[in-house]
This record gives structure tokens, C-alpha cells and sequence, in this order.
């Protein structure tokens, strides 16, 4: 019995461990990759396909088969087909009773249909178990290695065993699944890959919105007012001079505009005396859009850069500087040094190129593949610390470039400032109200409210504890 025994061991630990077996409904683009990854994670797959002899673009490893013989293979079956070809499963349904079907599809459009795919596939097989997953993942990022957010693949259904054999393979795919419930979640689920850009169209509104309104404001002060009151033709200024004014004032503001709602937040906070008050639904949404803001933000700023360095090669600039030279010397004239202009200048120029570097650096940082490799004090540090820095770096730029000239009376044209002092008020006010929020009487008060104090509870416990002593 001994020697029996012996005997069986080497053959038992020489074979190979059984390969958990996954069927596939459809061999198309998705189906394909999925079916690679699949077999690269160890998977046996079986194709379902309505042409079981079309199998030249699989990968080697997997089986194609008629799809009533693929599914009596497996216990997970992965639709990869159109919600419009569903049809065809009530001629599976004995084969298909008590399987679990993943619904990995999408519509063309958000609310498409009254019910959800993965909702309607359940009433057409009362009897399987029905889960929504894969549908936020995209071919090519199966089959290039998914990273960051895509990674992430949210996980549906009603029956809680059939979901968890579904987030398991999500897993050993080396994929991250979010449980979103039941099955009731399938339409926001099927919505969320259908959504242009969610998070990004309020920056995208907003700095539309900016940059037209300070394009007219420009034209009206420099291109309209000098060919009324002196026939100046300035339509060139359109080209290259006005973006260079608009593009600037844009970036600043957004960039200001990053950090208003933080101090907006911490002023409801002091003025409730709690964080556990929900705040606005516009500041929420706010808060949350501010990573694209401040990326819109340093997208003008680098278009502002690209814009100041063409200008020595603009004509207008060759033109004056030709000017000037030929003037002085037919006058005999030369302008005099100026140590306070040069200080100007080269400031203006310091400050600018220090704010663009922080500005770069901020954007670096809120990429998702940096931030990863960051803890969170030292992602807040940049962030906030650094951000405000930034802040101040790029309005003390904006300062100097208007110089002597800020407030001077014969910049006025129309009433209308120059546009660049309509770019401080937003950056001015926010720098100024974190000043405050910053002198230590206001700070310890707002410290303690984010660690959890409240003002209410602290002046209602004297009176609790001065009664229970009585």
C-alpha cells in the first residue's frame, strides 16, 4: 500500500493543474482581446460563434464552436454581441438555465432604451443569472495592458454569488472591479462609457466663455477705439497680439478659480462651525472639476509662452525696432539707461518663468501615473502649498507688467481698463482671503473643525455635564 502510494505521488504532483474554462458569445473586436487576455491569465476559452469556421484572427489556445456546444462548456458565458442580437439566446435557453451571462454591451446613445441591456437580457433568460462588467474597458486597452482608471471595471448583478465569480476573473485579469450593486445599476453603468468628456465641460464652457468675452473686450479697446479717434488701422493685432492678451488673463483666472472653491468651503466651514454639512451641489461639482481647470489652465499658459517667443520674429516688432534705430540716428538721439525699467523688465521676466515652471510642475503631479507614486502629504504639499505659490508667482507678473502704467488715467479707453487688470480681480480676492483664513486665530479655528470639532456640540456640553451634576 506503501509502495502504491509512492508510486501515485510523482504522477499526482506532475499534472497540471486544471485551467478554469470561460466561454465567449461573439469573435469581434472585443471578444478577441478578451478572449487573448483571458488565455494569457491561464483561462481555457471557448468562442460561441454563429460561423464556428471563421477562426483565423484568434488567438492560438482557444476553441470556436457552435454556440449551443460552447456553452455547455462553461458556467460563465460573456456576451460580446449587440444588444440587437439577443434574439437568438431563446433558442438556448435549456443550455443557457442557471449559467451566468455577462452582459458586457453598450448603446449608442445615453437612455437609449427604457430598460438597461443587461435588465432586458435578464427577462430573456428568467432563469440565468444575469451580471453587467467589462463594458467600461475597451478593446485596446486589453490588448496594449490597461493602466490608471482603466483599469477599473464596474461590476453588477442580483445574484451575489454569480457577481463574485465574475469580480474573480476581473481580478486574476489583472483588472480592478467595483461592485455597483444590483442590476439596477446596469443603466448608469451603460451610460458612464457613452458620457464626452463628464468632468471636463464646465472648465471647457467656462474658458470658452472667458476667452470670447476678453477677445471683444481686447478689440474694442484696441482695434475699434484708435480707428475712431484716429483712423489707426490695428485689425493685424487680431492675429497674434490680442490671443497673447487673451490667452494669459485666462490662464491666470482659471488657475485662480482652482482654488476659490477651497477657500469658499472653509468659509461655509467656519461659518456652520461643522464639516459634516453637505455643501452646495454647485460647489461639489466645482470641487471636483478642479484637476481640469487647472490642466485647461496650463494649456493657456503654454500657448501664452509659445505666443511671447514668436514676437521678436513678428513683423510689426521688426518694423519698430528697424523704426526706432533708423529715428535715432537721423536725431542723433539715444535713449537713456534706465535702472527702475530694467529692474521691471527683468522681474516681469523672473516671476513669469518661475510661475510657468510651478505651473508645469502642478500639472506633472495631478497625472495619474505621478500621483500614484506620491503619498498623500506630499501630493497636498504641491498642490495646495505649491499652487497658492504659483498663484501669487503669476499676479505678482501680471503686477509688473502694468508697472507705472496700473493706474494711470491715459490707459482708460472708453472707461474700459486694460484687460490685464480685469485678470487680477479673481487672483487678488482669493490671495487675499486665504491671508485671512491664514492669521492664526481663524486658522486654529478651521484646524480643529476639519479634525471633527464642532461649534454647536462644544457650547451645548457645558450645560449637559452642568446638569448632570446637579
Amino acid at each position: 500500500m506503501d509502495k502504491m502510494s509512492t508510486d501515485a505521488l510523482p504522477l499526482a504532483m506532475s499534472s497540471p493543474e486544471k485551467r478554469e474554462t470561460v466561454c465567449i458569445f461573439g469573435t469581434g473586436d472585443f471578444g478577441r482581446s478578451l478572449g487573448f487576455k483571458m488565455i494569457q491569465c491561464d483561462y481555457h476559452v471557448v468562442f460561441g460563434s454563429r460561423n464556428p469556421q471563421a477562426s483565423s484572427l484568434l488567438a492560438s489556445g482557444a476553441e470556436v464552436l457552435s454556440y449551443a456546444e460552447a456553452a455547455r462548456r462553461s458556467d460563465i458565458i460573456i456576451l460580446t454581441i449587440h444588444r440587437e442580437h439577443y434574439s437568438f439566446l431563446t433558442e438556448l435557453t435549456e443550455v443557457l438555465n442557471g449559467k451566468i451571462l455577462v452582459d458586457v454591451s453598450n448603446n449608442l446613445r445615453v437612455n437609449e432604451h427604457p430598460e438597461s441591456n443587461a435588465e432586458y437580457l435578464a427577462q430573456l433568460m428568467p432563469k440565468a443569472h444575469v451580471v453587467k462588467a467589462f463594458n467600461t474597458i475597451s478593446a485596446w486597452a486589453l490588448q496594449s495592458g490597461a493602466l490608471d482608471a482603466s483599469r477599473q471595471v464596474c461590476v453588477c448583478g442580483n445574484d451575489s454569488k454569480a457577481k463574485q465569480r465574475v469580480m474573480d476573473v476581473v481580478r486574476n485579469l489583472g483588472l480592478t472591479p467595483l461592485d455597483q450593486g444590483s442590476l439596477l445599476a446596469a443603466k448608469e453603468i451603460e451610460n458612464y462609457p457613452l458620457q464626452l468628456f463628464p468632468m471636463w465641460r464646465m472648465p471647457f464652457y467656462l474658458s470658452a466663455v472667458l476667452c470670447v468675452f476678453l477677445f471683444f473686450y481686447c478689440v474694442v479697446r484696441d482695434v475699434i477705439y484708435p480707428y475712431v479717434y484716429e483712423k489707426e488701422d490695428n485689425t493685424f493685432r487680431l492675429a497674434a497680439s490680442i490671443p497673447n492678451r487673451v490667452f494669459p488673463i485666462t490662464a491666470l483666472t482659471l488657475l485662480a478659480l482652482v482654488f476659490l472653491p477651497g477657500v469658499i468651503a472653509a468659509i461655509l466651514q467656519l461659518y456652520h462651525g461643522t464639516k459634516y454639512r453637505r455643501f452646495p451641489g454647485w460647489l461639489d461639482h466645482w470641487m471636483l472639476c478642479r484637476k481640469q481647470l487647472g490642466l485647461v489652465a496650463l494649456g493657456f499658459a503654454c500657448l501664452h509662452v509659445l505666443y511671447t517667443l514668436v514676437i521678436p520674429i513678428r513683423y510689426y516688432g521688426r518694423w519698430r525696432s528697424r523704426n526706432a534705430t533708423i529715428t535715432q540716428l537721423m536725431t542723433k538721439k539715444e535713449n537713456p539707461f534706465s535702472a527702475s525699467s530694467a529692474w521691471l523688465s527683468d522681474s516681469y521676466l523672473s516671476l513669469g518663468i518661475l510661475g510657468f515652471f510651478l505651473f508645469v510642475l502642478l500639472g506633472i503631479t495631478s497625472l495619474p501615473s505621478v500621483s500614484n507614486t506620491v503619498t498623500w502629504r506630499e501630493f497636498r504639499f504641491v498642490q495646495s502649498k505649491l499652487g497658492f505659490v504659483t498663484l501669487i508667482l503669476c499676479t505678482a507678473h501680471t503686477l509688473v507688467y502694468g508697472g507705472k502704467r496700473f493706474l494711470s488715467p491715459s490707459a482708460l479707453r472708453w472707461y474700459l481698463p486694460s484687460a490685464y487688470i480685469l485678470a487680477l480681480i479673481i487672483p487678488c480676492t482669493v490671495l487675499a482671503i486665504k491671508f485671512i483664513l491664514l492669521l492664526p486665530c481663524i486658522d486654529r479655528t478651521l484646524t480643529r473643525i476639519r479634525q471633527g470639532w464642532e461649534r454647536d456640540t462644544a457650547a451645548v456640553k457645558p450645560a449637559v455635564n452642568g446638569k448632570s451634576d446637579i
